[in-house]
Protein backbone atom coordinates (compact mmCIF):
# COMPACT_ATOMS: atom_id res chain seq x y z
CA UNK A 1 0.00 0.00 0.00
CA UNK A 2 3.38 2.48 0.75
CA UNK A 3 3.80 2.42 -2.70
CA UNK A 4 0.53 3.41 -3.53
CA UNK A 5 0.08 6.42 -1.21
CA UNK A 6 3.32 7.80 -2.65
CA UNK A 7 2.27 6.78 -6.14
CA UNK A 8 -1.41 8.98 -5.57
CA UNK A 9 0.90 11.52 -3.86
CA UNK A 10 2.88 12.21 -6.97
CA UNK A 11 0.24 12.35 -9.12
CA UNK A 12 -1.63 14.83 -6.91
CA UNK A 13 1.33 17.33 -7.31
CA UNK A 14 1.94 16.22 -10.94
CA UNK A 15 -2.03 17.25 -12.14
CA UNK A 16 -3.95 18.88 -9.08
CA UNK A 17 -8.02 18.77 -9.77
CA UNK A 18 -8.50 19.45 -13.50
CA UNK A 19 -11.94 19.94 -14.34
CA UNK A 20 -11.69 17.40 -16.85
CA UNK A 21 -11.16 14.73 -14.96
CA UNK A 22 -14.58 13.10 -12.82
CA UNK A 23 -14.20 13.55 -9.25
CA UNK A 24 -15.59 11.63 -6.70
CA UNK A 25 -15.91 14.69 -4.51
CA UNK A 26 -18.53 16.06 -6.59
CA UNK A 27 -20.61 13.22 -6.36
CA UNK A 28 -20.36 13.38 -3.10
CA UNK A 29 -21.55 16.69 -2.87
CA UNK A 30 -24.44 15.93 -5.62
CA UNK A 31 -25.47 13.04 -3.41
CA UNK A 32 -26.06 15.24 -0.18
CA UNK A 33 -27.32 17.93 -1.67
CA UNK A 34 -29.88 15.47 -3.11
CA UNK A 35 -30.27 14.05 0.65
CA UNK A 36 -30.95 16.93 2.30
CA UNK A 37 -33.58 17.43 -0.44
CA UNK A 38 -35.30 14.29 0.71
CA UNK A 39 -35.03 14.91 4.15
CA UNK A 40 -36.38 18.97 3.94
CA UNK A 41 -39.65 17.28 2.26
CA UNK A 42 -39.84 14.36 5.03
CA UNK A 43 -38.75 16.14 8.37
CA UNK A 44 -40.34 19.25 10.39
CA UNK A 45 -38.21 22.15 10.23
CA UNK A 46 -36.13 22.69 13.37
CA UNK A 47 -35.89 20.49 16.45
CA UNK A 48 -35.17 17.05 17.20
CA UNK A 49 -36.06 15.54 14.22
CA UNK A 50 -34.30 17.74 11.80
CA UNK A 51 -31.11 17.09 14.32
CA UNK A 52 -31.48 13.11 13.79
CA UNK A 53 -31.77 13.28 10.47
CA UNK A 54 -28.47 14.91 10.09
CA UNK A 55 -27.18 12.12 11.66
CA UNK A 56 -28.64 10.01 9.45
CA UNK A 57 -27.28 12.10 6.80
CA UNK A 58 -23.71 12.11 8.32
CA UNK A 59 -23.73 8.23 8.26
CA UNK A 60 -25.19 7.40 4.90
CA UNK A 61 -22.80 9.97 3.41
CA UNK A 62 -19.52 8.27 4.63
CA UNK A 63 -20.76 4.77 4.41
CA UNK A 64 -21.80 5.39 0.94
CA UNK A 65 -18.02 7.12 0.09
CA UNK A 66 -16.34 3.88 2.70
CA UNK A 67 -18.99 1.20 0.80
CA UNK A 68 -18.58 2.27 -2.61
CA UNK A 69 -14.42 3.03 -2.39
CA UNK A 70 -14.14 -0.45 -1.37
CA UNK A 71 -16.58 -2.64 -3.50
CA UNK A 72 -14.75 -0.73 -6.57
CA UNK A 73 -11.47 -1.77 -5.29
CA UNK A 74 -12.34 -5.22 -4.54
CA UNK A 75 -14.09 -5.81 -8.04
CA UNK A 76 -10.92 -4.12 -9.18
CA UNK A 77 -9.15 -7.04 -7.58
CA UNK A 78 -11.46 -9.64 -8.68
CA UNK A 79 -10.44 -8.86 -11.86
CA UNK A 80 -6.65 -7.86 -11.91
CA UNK A 81 -3.97 -6.79 -9.30
CA UNK A 82 -2.27 -4.49 -11.73
CA UNK A 83 -6.28 -3.00 -11.85
CA UNK A 84 -6.22 -2.64 -8.03
CA UNK A 85 -2.71 -1.19 -7.69
CA UNK A 86 -4.16 1.57 -10.51
CA UNK A 87 -7.79 1.79 -8.59
CA UNK A 88 -6.04 2.56 -5.26
CA UNK A 89 -3.76 5.25 -6.56
CA UNK A 90 -6.50 7.02 -8.38
CA UNK A 91 -8.75 7.10 -4.82
CA UNK A 92 -5.62 8.41 -3.19
CA UNK A 93 -4.98 10.86 -5.93
CA UNK A 94 -8.66 12.24 -5.34
CA UNK A 95 -8.50 12.41 -1.50
CA UNK A 96 -5.57 14.49 -1.54
CA UNK A 97 -5.50 18.30 -2.81
CA UNK A 98 -2.05 19.83 -2.34
CA UNK A 99 -1.79 21.08 -5.86
CA UNK A 100 -4.80 22.20 -6.92
CA UNK A 101 -5.18 24.64 -3.23
CA UNK A 102 -1.54 25.92 -4.42
CA UNK A 103 -2.78 26.23 -8.02
CA UNK A 104 -6.24 28.16 -6.98
CA UNK A 105 -4.46 30.39 -4.11
CA UNK A 106 -2.21 31.34 -7.25
CA UNK A 107 -4.44 32.66 -9.15
CA UNK A 108 -5.66 35.07 -6.23
CA UNK A 109 -2.33 36.18 -6.23
CA UNK A 110 -1.87 36.61 -10.34
CA UNK A 111 -4.92 39.22 -9.87
CA UNK A 112 -3.48 40.83 -7.21
CA UNK A 113 -0.27 40.99 -9.36
CA UNK A 114 -2.12 42.59 -11.89
CA UNK A 115 -3.88 45.12 -9.86
CA UNK A 116 -7.41 43.44 -10.43
CA UNK A 117 -9.04 43.01 -7.29
CA UNK A 118 -12.62 42.24 -8.70
CA UNK A 119 -11.07 38.89 -10.36
CA UNK A 120 -9.51 38.21 -6.95
CA UNK A 121 -12.68 38.75 -5.18
CA UNK A 122 -13.55 36.15 -7.66
CA UNK A 123 -11.06 33.86 -7.76
CA UNK A 124 -11.09 33.62 -3.65
CA UNK A 125 -14.73 33.08 -3.73
CA UNK A 126 -14.05 29.73 -5.14
CA UNK A 127 -12.07 28.19 -2.31
CA UNK A 128 -13.35 30.29 0.93
CA UNK A 129 -16.96 30.25 2.38
CA UNK A 130 -16.83 33.92 3.69
CA UNK A 131 -18.55 36.88 1.57
CA UNK A 132 -15.66 38.01 -0.79
CA UNK A 133 -17.65 40.71 -2.66
CA UNK A 134 -15.92 43.71 -0.74
CA UNK A 135 -12.95 42.53 0.45
CA UNK A 136 -10.10 44.92 0.18
CA UNK A 137 -6.46 43.59 -0.67
CA UNK A 138 -5.42 42.86 2.88
CA UNK A 139 -9.00 40.58 3.33
CA UNK A 140 -7.98 39.31 0.46
CA UNK A 141 -4.95 38.54 1.47
CA UNK A 142 -5.50 37.25 4.53
CA UNK A 143 -8.43 35.35 3.28
CA UNK A 144 -6.37 33.57 1.15
CA UNK A 145 -3.43 32.92 3.58
CA UNK A 146 -5.96 31.44 6.36
CA UNK A 147 -7.75 28.56 3.40
CA UNK A 148 -4.33 27.70 2.70
CA UNK A 149 -3.27 26.96 6.41
CA UNK A 150 -6.61 25.34 7.32
CA UNK A 151 -6.45 23.04 4.04
CA UNK A 152 -3.01 22.04 4.78
CA UNK A 153 -5.25 19.87 7.59
CA UNK A 154 -8.59 19.38 5.01
CA UNK A 155 -6.65 18.82 1.68
CA UNK A 156 -3.58 16.96 2.93
CA UNK A 157 -2.71 15.67 5.92
CA UNK A 158 -5.77 14.74 7.05
CA UNK A 159 -6.46 12.54 4.44
CA UNK A 160 -2.87 11.31 4.54
CA UNK A 161 -3.63 10.25 7.82
CA UNK A 162 -6.70 8.23 7.13
CA UNK A 163 -5.10 6.86 3.84
CA UNK A 164 -2.57 5.39 5.65
CA UNK A 165 -4.81 4.08 8.76
CA UNK A 166 -6.80 2.57 6.59
CA UNK A 167 -5.94 2.69 2.81
CA UNK A 168 -8.21 4.45 0.07
CA UNK A 169 -11.51 3.87 1.19
CA UNK A 170 -11.13 5.35 4.82
CA UNK A 171 -9.39 8.10 2.62
CA UNK A 172 -12.82 8.55 0.60
CA UNK A 173 -14.50 8.17 3.86
CA UNK A 174 -12.73 11.34 5.34
CA UNK A 175 -13.38 13.20 2.11
CA UNK A 176 -16.88 12.72 2.40
CA UNK A 177 -16.88 14.32 6.63
CA UNK A 178 -14.91 16.95 5.03
CA UNK A 179 -17.90 17.52 2.21
CA UNK A 180 -20.10 17.71 4.53
CA UNK A 181 -18.81 19.92 6.99
CA UNK A 182 -18.49 22.23 3.71
CA UNK A 183 -21.93 22.19 2.96
CA UNK A 184 -23.94 21.44 6.13
CA UNK A 185 -21.72 22.11 8.51
CA UNK A 186 -22.74 25.68 9.71
CA UNK A 187 -24.03 27.21 12.63
CA UNK A 188 -26.56 29.58 10.91
CA UNK A 189 -30.16 29.21 10.93
CA UNK A 190 -30.66 26.63 8.14
CA UNK A 191 -28.05 24.34 8.86
CA UNK A 192 -27.86 24.77 13.08
CA UNK A 193 -30.02 21.32 13.48
CA UNK A 194 -29.25 19.37 10.16
CA UNK A 195 -25.67 20.01 10.08
CA UNK A 196 -24.72 19.85 13.68
CA UNK A 197 -23.32 16.46 13.19
CA UNK A 198 -21.32 16.92 10.49
CA UNK A 199 -20.40 19.55 11.93
CA UNK A 200 -18.93 17.91 15.05
CA UNK A 201 -17.92 14.69 12.76
CA UNK A 202 -15.41 17.01 10.76
CA UNK A 203 -13.84 18.53 14.63
CA UNK A 204 -13.19 14.83 15.71
CA UNK A 205 -11.81 13.82 12.17
CA UNK A 206 -9.07 16.77 12.46
CA UNK A 207 -8.99 16.65 16.08
CA UNK A 208 -5.48 14.61 15.73
CA UNK A 209 -4.44 15.86 12.28
CA UNK A 210 -4.54 19.64 13.01
CA UNK A 211 -2.29 18.88 15.69
CA UNK A 212 0.44 16.88 13.76
CA UNK A 213 -0.01 19.80 10.92
CA UNK A 214 1.02 22.11 13.90
CA UNK A 215 4.31 20.32 14.83
CA UNK A 216 5.57 19.58 11.12
CA UNK A 217 4.43 23.33 9.63
CA UNK A 218 6.95 24.93 11.90
CA UNK A 219 9.89 22.57 10.16
CA UNK A 220 8.59 23.31 6.68
CA UNK A 221 8.53 26.87 7.27
CA UNK A 222 12.10 26.83 8.64
CA UNK A 223 13.24 25.11 5.99
CA UNK A 224 12.29 28.04 3.89
CA UNK A 225 14.04 30.54 6.03
CA UNK A 226 11.40 31.56 8.51
CA UNK A 227 11.16 31.99 12.46
CA UNK A 228 10.65 28.44 13.34
CA UNK A 229 11.27 29.55 16.81
CA UNK A 230 8.46 32.56 16.53
CA UNK A 231 5.94 29.85 15.12
CA UNK A 232 6.03 27.53 17.53
CA UNK A 233 5.41 30.53 20.25
CA UNK A 234 2.47 31.36 18.73
CA UNK A 235 1.19 27.88 18.04
CA UNK A 236 1.21 27.76 21.81
CA UNK A 237 -0.17 31.59 22.53
CA UNK A 238 -2.53 31.35 20.21
CA UNK A 239 -4.12 27.70 19.05
CA UNK A 240 -6.99 27.62 21.29
CA UNK A 241 -8.25 31.04 20.11
CA UNK A 242 -10.41 29.93 17.52
CA UNK A 243 -13.64 29.00 18.08
CA UNK A 244 -13.03 25.74 15.87
CA UNK A 245 -10.91 23.01 17.57
CA UNK A 246 -8.97 22.60 14.87
CA UNK A 247 -8.50 25.71 13.16
CA UNK A 248 -6.71 27.43 15.18
CA UNK A 249 -3.58 25.16 14.98
CA UNK A 250 -2.45 25.81 11.75
CA UNK A 251 -3.59 29.11 11.17
CA UNK A 252 -1.36 29.99 14.68
CA UNK A 253 1.85 28.50 12.95
CA UNK A 254 1.15 30.21 9.76
CA UNK A 255 0.89 33.37 11.01
CA UNK A 256 4.15 32.93 13.35
CA UNK A 257 6.04 31.73 10.24
CA UNK A 258 4.88 34.71 8.27
CA UNK A 259 4.80 37.09 10.81
CA UNK A 260 1.56 38.65 10.32
CA UNK A 261 -1.88 38.64 11.42
CA UNK A 262 -5.14 36.93 10.68
CA UNK A 263 -8.31 36.30 11.89
CA UNK A 264 -10.75 39.60 12.72
CA UNK A 265 -14.45 40.25 11.33
CA UNK A 266 -15.54 38.00 8.20
CA UNK A 267 -19.05 37.86 6.37
CA UNK A 268 -20.62 35.00 6.30
CA UNK A 269 -24.59 35.40 3.81
CA UNK A 270 -24.54 39.18 4.80
CA UNK A 271 -23.58 38.73 8.77
CA UNK A 272 -20.76 39.53 10.36
CA UNK A 273 -18.71 37.11 12.58
CA UNK A 274 -16.01 38.10 14.78
CA UNK A 275 -13.34 35.51 14.50
CA UNK A 276 -10.34 36.01 17.24
CA UNK A 277 -7.06 37.74 16.23
CA UNK A 278 -3.83 35.27 15.87
CA UNK A 279 -0.64 35.84 15.53
CA UNK A 280 1.34 39.35 15.56
CA UNK A 281 1.38 41.94 12.69
CA UNK A 282 5.58 42.11 12.77
CA UNK A 283 4.58 43.04 8.92
CA UNK A 284 1.93 44.15 6.75
CA UNK A 285 0.32 41.65 4.67
CA UNK A 286 1.24 41.30 0.94
CA UNK A 287 0.83 39.65 -1.84
CA UNK A 288 3.41 37.44 -2.00
CA UNK A 289 2.39 35.85 1.39
CA UNK A 290 -0.16 33.97 -0.55
CA UNK A 291 2.69 32.17 -2.40
CA UNK A 292 4.81 31.93 0.95
CA UNK A 293 1.94 29.93 2.19
CA UNK A 294 1.11 27.88 -0.40
CA UNK A 295 5.25 26.42 0.06
CA UNK A 296 5.12 26.13 3.48
CA UNK A 297 1.78 23.78 2.74
CA UNK A 298 3.08 21.99 0.19
CA UNK A 299 6.46 21.53 1.73
CA UNK A 300 4.67 20.41 5.32
CA UNK A 301 2.45 17.89 2.89
CA UNK A 302 6.16 16.06 2.01
CA UNK A 303 6.93 15.99 5.70
CA UNK A 304 3.48 15.02 6.41
CA UNK A 305 3.62 11.84 3.91
CA UNK A 306 7.78 11.05 5.38
CA UNK A 307 6.41 11.20 8.97
CA UNK A 308 3.35 8.89 8.60
CA UNK A 309 6.05 6.24 6.68
CA UNK A 310 8.56 6.40 9.61
CA UNK A 311 5.39 5.48 11.87
CA UNK A 312 3.79 3.03 9.48
CA UNK A 313 7.09 1.38 9.30
CA UNK A 314 7.73 1.48 12.92
CA UNK A 315 4.47 -0.28 13.82
CA UNK A 316 5.22 -2.56 11.15
CA UNK A 317 2.45 -1.52 8.43
CA UNK A 318 3.01 -1.76 4.89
Amino acid sequence: MSVYIFSGFVLDLLLGDPAWIPHPVRLLGKLISRLEAVIRSLVPRGGRGLKAAGVILALVTVGFAYGATWVLLQLALAISPWLYAAGSVLFIYFALAARSLADEAGKVYRALEEGDCRLARRRLSHIVGRDTGNLDEEGIIRAAVETVAENTVDGVIAPLFYIFLGGPALGMAYKAVNTLDSMVGYLNERYRDLGWASARLDDLANWLPARITGLLMPIAGGAWGKDARRAFRIYRRDRLKHKSPNSGHPEAVMAGLLGVRLGGTNYYGGQAVEKPVIGDAVKPLEPADILEASRIMKTTAVLGILFFYAVALKFGFR
